[in-house]
C-alpha cells in the first residue's frame, strides 16, 4: 500500500505562519493567555498611559471654557475627573487582575451575553468617532503645513495608521515608547514659555468669561452644561483596558510595580488628562488675545501655533513644531482608537 504524500501549498503555507504568528493575536473578545502577559509593568502601563495625547482634550477644554468662563470649566474639569477615576478604578483592577477586555468585563458584571454585545457596540462606536475626530485633527495640521487638499490629508491620516495596528500591542508597544519623550517635550515647552515670558497671562486667564454664561463666576446650570461635555471622556477606560490586560499576573515580588502600573495607566490617565483641558482652555484664551475668531480658538492647531510663538520667534519654526507635534500626538491615540475599536467589532 503505497502512503500519499502531502502537499502543502504556498498559500497553505502563508496562512499557517499567519495563524502561528502570536504577534498579531491579541486575544479578542477573550481571556488573555498568561504566556502572553509577557511584558514587564513598566512597559504595558506606558503603552496604555501613550492614550492620554490625544487633542480632544484640549478641544473639549478650551469649548467648555470660552462657552462657560473659566469657573465653571474649572469645576466640571475637576468633578469629572473625580467620577472617571472613581469609576475606572474597579474596572482597571479587574481587568488586569484577570486579563479580560471590556466584552468579558460587562458579561462577567451581570450583562450577560446579549447585554455584552450591546456595550460593546457602544464602545466600539465611541473608538471609530474619536478615531475620525482625532484623523481631522491632524489632517487641519498637515494641510497647514502642506497645503494640499483637505480631503486628501483626511485620507492619510486614516489610512497612515492601518499598518501599525496590525501588529498589536508588540509594535504599538514601542511606537509608544519611542514617541513618548518627543511628546512630552513638546507639550510642556509652550506653557513653559509663557511662564517665563508673559506669566501675567495665567491670572488674566482666571477672568476669563464664557460666551454663553457671560461671566467668569460660578453658575450652577453653566457647570452642568460643561460638565456634560466632558463627561464624553469616561469611556477611555475601556481603551486603558485593552492594554492592563496584558500586565503580567500580580505576585508579591511585584505587587508594588503592578499597583502603580493599574494606577498610573488606568483610572490615572485623567490626571493629565485634566491638566491637559486645563492646559487647552488656556491655550484657547491665548488665541483670542490674537483677535481670532471663537471657531479657530477652539482648534488644538491653532491653540499650538500660539503657544509655540512663545518658544520660536521665526514663524517657520513655530509652524514646523506644532505641526510636528499634532501629528505625533495624533499617532499615538489614533493607534489606541483603531487598536481597540478593532477587538470591539
Amino acid at each position: 500500500m503505497t502512503i500519499a504524500t502531502q502537499k502543502i501549498f504556498r498559500i497553505r503555507r502563508e496562512y499557517n505562519a499567519w495563524v502561528a504568528d502570536e504577534s498579531v493575536e491579541d486575544y479578542a473578545l477573550r481571556y488573555t493567555s498568561r504566556s502572553f502577559r509577557k511584558w514587564s509593568e513598566w512597559r504595558v502601563g506606558n503603552t496604555a498611559f501613550g492614550a492620554v495625547s490625544f487633542l480632544a482634550l484640549e478641544a473639549i477644554g478650551g469649548a467648555i471654557a470660552l462657552n462657560y468662563g473659566f469657573t465653571n470649566a474649572l469645576w466640571a474639569i475637576l468633578v469629572v475627573g473625580l467620577i472617571t477615576f472613581l469609576t475606572g478604578l474597579p474596572i482597571s483592577y479587574y481587568a488586569a487582575r484577570y486579563g479580560v477586555d471590556m466584552d468579558l468585563l460587562t458579561r462577567g458584571a451581570g450583562f450577560g451575553y446579549l447585554g455584552s454585545t450591546i456595550t460593546s457596540l457602544i464602545y466600539a462606536s465611541f473608538t471609530f468617532i474619536f478615531f475620525a475626530l482625532e484623523a481631522a485633527i491632524m489632517a487641519l495640521a498637515l494641510q497647514m503645513y502642506f497645503d494640499i487638499p483637505i480631503a486628501w490629508c483626511y485620507v492619510i491620516s486614516a489610512v497612515v495608521i492601518v499598518p501599525m495596528v496590525v501588529r498589536g500591542i508588540t509594535l504599538i508597544s514601542r511606537l509608544q515608547l519611542w514617541t513618548q519623550p518627543l511628546w512630552g517635550v513638546l507639550l510642556l515647552l509652550p506653557y513653559l514659555a509663557v511662564a517665563w515670558k508673559n506669566p501675567q497671562a495665567f491670572s488674566d486667564f482666571t477672568g476669563l468669561a464664557g460666551h454663553t454664561s457671560g461671566s467668569s463666576e460660578f453658575d450652577p446650570l453653566m457647570f452642568g452644561a460643561a460638565a456634560t461635555v466632558a463627561f464624553s471622556l469616561v469611556v477611555q477606560i475601556g481603551e486603558q483596558v485593552d492594554f492592563l490586560r496584558f500586565l503580567p499576573e500580580k505576585t508579591h515580588a511585584n505587587r508594588k510595580r503592578w499597583w502603580a502600573a493599574v494606577l498610573m495607566a488606568g483610572p490615572g490617565w485623567i490626571v493629565p488628562g485634566m491638566l491637559k483641558m486645563l492646559g487647552g482652555a488656556f491655550l484657547a484664551f491665548l488665541v483670542l488675545q490674537q483677535e481670532l475668531p471663537v471657531a479657530k480658538a477652539v482648534e488644538p492647531t491653532q491653540m499650538y501655533l500660539a503657544g509655540f510663538a512663545y518658544v520660536f520667534t521665526d514663524p517657520a519654526w513655530v509652524l514646523a513644531a506644532t505641526v510636528i507635534f499634532v501629528v505625533v500626538s495624533q499617532l499615538k491615540i489614533n493607534l489606541t482608537n483603531a487598536y481597540a475599536g478593532s477587538l470591539a467589532w
